[in-house]
């Protein structure tokens, strides 16, 4: 899925718009940020969650999400907000580099 992911997630950061993704407890609905690797190599998306499941108990609110804990994931043609407030360029958690952000 990690080369599916990464078309869809790259295309969104693009085009501007959320993606739904699986990802533990549920289904979520997040305008993409940022996409690129963390100091172990591990694939990581930075993202604002409009709505949907949240473990944190924050269904709007920043997240970072390891990819390969992504279940499933769809673009949509809902336009994102972004660059969201609060948002910075050159996310600090992407040590091993960074594959694509607004």
């Amino acid at each position: 899925m990690t080369t599916i992911a990464t078309a869809t997630i790259v295309a969104a950061i693009e085009s501007r718009t959320c993606i739904r993704i699986d990802y533990d407890p549920g289904d979520r609905l997040i305008e993409p940020h940022a996409y690129g690797r963390g100091e172990d190599g591990q694939l990581l998306l930075r993202a604002y969650q409009v709505a949907g499941a949240s473990a944190s108990g924050e269904h709007e609110h920043w997240k970072l999400f390891r990819v390969d804990r992504v279940r499933d994931i769809e673009p949509t043609d809902q336009p994102a907000f972004v660059p969201r407030p609060g948002y910075k360029h050159g996310d600090s958690a992407m040590k091993g580099g960074i594959i694509a952000e607004l």
